[in-house]
Formats: structure tokens, C-alpha cells, sequence
């Protein structure tokens, strides 16, 4: 099962190997406008491809975080890679996905895939069930092979939407969602957009999934199809991020995280041919709510990442405070304290739905909804509240520093060094670098990934109220506050 130029290694297993499997595929990748003539070298790209490549060299690193026994074949493998098999094994990924976090500084690009494969495999396992298809048994073969050769899976579930009060079929344009333009008995032909597609290049393979409930109309949308990236008739166009063209002008001060970024892109399906061994659904359009319930409740409590991103953000504010000279004082440490606090409550919500986890019908875990979507909620809010008090702890100079170029002028260099110092002891280039990561993560390009990300993906904050509001269980709680109130004291518990 190669790529499409067949020059993928057997088996990846470092940082080094991955950013060298990347190479030489013959993308359809567009930025500003221009053919990109190989993504592993642009230098806006590249921080981005060094995220995920940090998730296998924390494999070799410390394998009892990042790798776990194959419940398919029995070897070690990655953990983006795994089917869960119970709560122990969810509450894993949450603590590596802030370990990376805590390593990146940013999007790391995997968790998208990892929470497909667990979705899919128990839906996939319903799906048979009452169709009598063979879908889980192709889901399997498929992990199977990219647990053996240690790649990136990315999934796909946003669609374009086009007019969001129509049905996928009731659209003037057929495209806005993918859907499936021709069948015979090699496989599906498909075509439409998938939007903000993260780590979409990064990545070796893409699952396509359907983003909403469907109808009968619907059926030609309820499809779920693996392809590799660089399979004819794709084509890639490049996301903007504030601030992006800082890491094409030299330098490491300015862009504030030099090495890591994270990435997404528009991916455009025109009549991409996918073989029924890699097509996980077909039609079974009743099942594609149930899918994106089951991915969303998985994603919605991966968002503990950016705990991990957020002690970043809390070291960056406590060292600009310490920087300055004034971490002692009581009302810095206070900020701190709440960064903090936030920043736990997030994680404590998404450990727990974890922790809450039961087992589907396939035998495949399933983390606690209500906590998921809480978790999720959370995080809509409390990195923006971080980002706040981190600007507040930096100071002005956080967005009005001068650029790298300044600072290492013949003439203009000494000035500032005089200048932009606070403590004596810290040098300037010090305090600005500090200023430019905060800068960086609340301002700049990996506020995408902090931020903007925390706030729409897995979906926007009304579906995680949705949620919530459908799972209060108020007719217990009431039977509860009338039973202990004394009033119909005869109810049943």
C-alpha cells in the first residue's frame, strides 16, 4: 500500500525518516498563488512537518508515553496508531498529547487521525452488523498496514457547507459537500472540498468522513474513503496564519517559535479514485450522525493538547514577569495562579471523560460525552482568558518590539540593547525572544492552533451546548430536588 510514487520507506521511525518520506511526491500544493515545488523545504511549511515529526522522536524518546501494544498484531506501536482498549489507554493519549504540547509549542497535527480510526472501527462494527458489509474487516486490514509502516493518517470531516440551511443534496452546487460522482467494481470516484484541513500535507494517507447527519437524499455524501495525499485529481490550497511570512525573512527572533508551527490547507477532490478495499462507508447514510458523534466525543477531549501548550504560555508569562523584575509581586503571582488554574480545569475535564470511558460494541472504548463536550467548552474560552493575562504579564513591548533586524543593526543595536533591557542581568535578545514566543502563541501564527482552533474545531462552541444541553438528564435531577424537597416523596429514585 504505497504512496503514489511508491517511494515511501517499508517503515518509518524517526523525525528524520518522516521529513525524508515527504519528499519527492509531486503535490498539487498552492501558496500565495504559486505551485509549490517541494512542501519540505518552503520555509512557511516546514516548522509545521517539524511538529509532527517531534511525535515520533518522542516515540524513540520515551516509548512508555507515545507507543503501546497493538490490539491488532500484538508490536509495539505508535499511539496515534491505536485502538483504544479501555479508559487507561484514553487518559494515555491525553497525557501525551500535552506532553507534545508541552514540546511544540503548537499543533502537532495527529490527533485527528487517531480519533477517526476509534470512531470508525466501532461504527464500522454497527454498520456490519445490520448490513452485513465488510467494512470493519477492510478498517482493520488498512490500521493494520499504517501501524507496520508507522504513518501519518489525517482525517477529513470538514466540508465546505456552502448555504448552511440546505441539505447536502438541496445544494445549488453538488460539490459543496464530497460525495461520490461514480461507482463500479474497482471502487468510487469522489469530488467536493474539504476545509482547514490540519497537518492535511503533513500527512501520508487522509480518511474522508461525512461532517453532518444525513438523510436518504443524502446517501451519495455518506461515504468514508481512505486515499493517499498524493493520489491524482488533489489539489492543495495552502492556509494563511498571522504573521506566516516572518519565517521567509531570516532570522529566529521574530517568528517567536522558529522551530514548530501547525498547518491547514483547503483539500479539493476532483474525482479522486478511491478502491472499495480502502471505502469504510457507503450509503449507510443513518450511520453518519452516529460517526460524527462518536469522532467529536473522541476530539472533543483530545483538546487536553493545548493544557500542554498552555504551560508554554504560563512559562513564557512567569519569565517575561521575572524578566522585567517584578515576579514577586503578589498580583503576578495571582495571574499566574489563575493561568494556571485554568489551564487544569481544562485537562481535569478531559482526563475525567476519559477516565469515564465504556466499551462499544466492537470492544473499542468510548470516552464520557458530557465531559468531552465540557472539555471542549472549556477550551473555547480559557486559552483566550491565558492569552489575556500573558499579554498583560509581557507589556506593550509584546507587539510594539522592534524586528530582529533592528536589534542587530551596527548602529541601531546598541540603542536597543540599552534601551529594551529590563533586568540587568537578563540580556535584551533574551527578553524580546521570551516576548515574541508570548507574541507568537496569542498574536501570531501558533494563535491558530492555540486559539482559532480551540474555538472552532471539533466543532463550534453552540454544537458543544448542543450537546450539554441534550445529556442534563433534568427530569432526574428535578425527581432528585422534589424527592429530598418533600414533594412527591412517593416518586421512584
Amino acid at each position: 500500500m504505497p504512496l503514489g510514487n511508491g517511494d515511501t520507506p517499508a517503515r518509518i521511525e524517526s523525525g528524520i525518516d518522516y521529513i525524508e518520506s515527504l519528499r519527492n511526491r509531486n503535490l498539487r500544493v498552492f501558496l500565495f498563488g504559486e505551485l509549490v515545488e517541494e512542501p519540505v523545504d518552503h520555509p512557511m511549511i516546514r516548522p509545521s512537518i517539524n511538529a509532527v515529526a517531534e511525535t515520533y522522536d518522542l516515540a524513540i524518546r520515551e516509548p512508555e508515553i507515545a507507543t503501546v501494544e497493538s490490539s491488532l498484531t500484538g508490536k509495539r506501536v505508535n499511539r496515534f496508531l491505536h485502538l483504544v482498549q479501555s479508559p487507561e489507554d484514553l487518559v494515555a493519549q491525553n497525557m501525551m498529547q500535552r506532553k507534545l504540547g508541552q514540546n511544540t509549542g503548537t499543533c502537532f497535527q495527529r490527533c485527528v487521525g487517531m480519533d477517526a480510526f476509534n470512531s470508525l472501527y466501532s461504527v464500522t462494527y454497527e454498520i456490519d452488523e445490520k448490513h452485513g458489509t465488510a467494512y470493519r474487516e477492510r478498517l482493520e486490514a488498512f490500521l493494520t498496514t499504517m501501524q507496520e509502516r508507522n504513518y501519518v493518517v489525517g482525517g477529513a470531516m470538514t466540508d465546505v457547507k456552502g448555504d448552511r440551511s440546505k441539505a447536502p443534496h438541496e445544494q445549488d452546487d453538488p460539490d459543496l459537500y464530497v460525495h461520490v460522482t461514480k461507482r463500479n467494481e474497482d471502487g468510487v470516484w469522489l469530488k467536493g472540498a474539504k476545509a482547514h484541513q490540519t497537518g492535511c500535507i503533513n500527512s501520508h494517507w487522509i480518511i474522508a468522513m461525512p461532517t453532518m447527519r444525513l438523510g436518504a437524499k443524502d446517501k451519495d455524501y455518506a461515504i468514508v474513503a481512505a486515499f493517499p495525499v498524493d493520489a491524482p485529481g488533489i489539489t492543495y490550497i495552502y492556509g494563511r496564519q498571522s504573521c506566516d511570512t516572518r519565517s521567509m525573512e531570516g532570522g529566529s527572533i521574530d517568528v517567536g517559535n522558529a522551530r514548530f508551527s501547525g498547518q491547514e490547507a483547503m483539500v479539493v477532490l476532483d474525482d479522486v479514485f478511491v478502491p472499495w478495499s480502502h471505502v469504510f462507508m457507503d450509503g449507510e447514510y443513518e450511520f453518519a450522525s452516529m460517526l460524527v458523534e462518536r469522532f467529536t466525543c473522541y476530539h472533543r477531549r483530545s483538546y487536553v493538547c493545548k493544557t500542554g501548550v498552555g504551560d508554554v504560555l504560563i512559562g513564557a508569562a512567569a519569565q517575561a514577569a521575572e524578566d522585567n523584575g517584578v515576579e514577586k509581586a503578589s498580583h503576578i503571582k495571582d495571574k499566574l495562579v489563575q493561568m494556571t488554574h485554568l489551564n487544569e480545569t481544562m485537562y481535569a475535564a478531559g482526563i475525567a471523560s476519559s477516565h469515564q470511558a465504556r466499551a462499544t460494541k466492537s470492544g473499542v472504548y468510548l470516552n464520557d460525552d458530557m465531559l468531552a463536550n465540557v472539555c471542549k467548552h472549556h477550551v473555547t474560552k480559557m486559552p483566550f482568558e491565558m492569552g489575556r493575562i500573558a499579554q498583560d504579564l509581557a507589556g506593550g513591548l509584546v507587539s510594539t518590539a522592534p524586528s530582529e533586524k533592528d536589534l542587530t543593526h551596527p548602529e541601531l543595536g546598541a540603542l536597543l540593547d540599552k534601551y529594551l533591557r529590563g533586568r540587568a542581568d537578563v540580556p535584551t535578545e533574551s527578553r524580546i525572544r521570551i516576548l515574541r514566543l508570548i507574541e507568537n502563541m496569542t498574536l501570531g501564527r501558533n494563535a491558530v492552533g492555540y486559539l482559532t482552533e480551540s474555538l472552532h474545531g471539533a466543532g463550534s462552541p453552540q454544537a458543544q451546548r448542543v450537546q450539554i444541553g441534550r445529556q442534563m438528564k433534568l427530569d432526574f435531577k428535578k425527581r432528585l430536588a422534589r424527592r429530598l424537597a418533600g414533594v412527591d416523596a412517593g416518586e421512584d429514585e
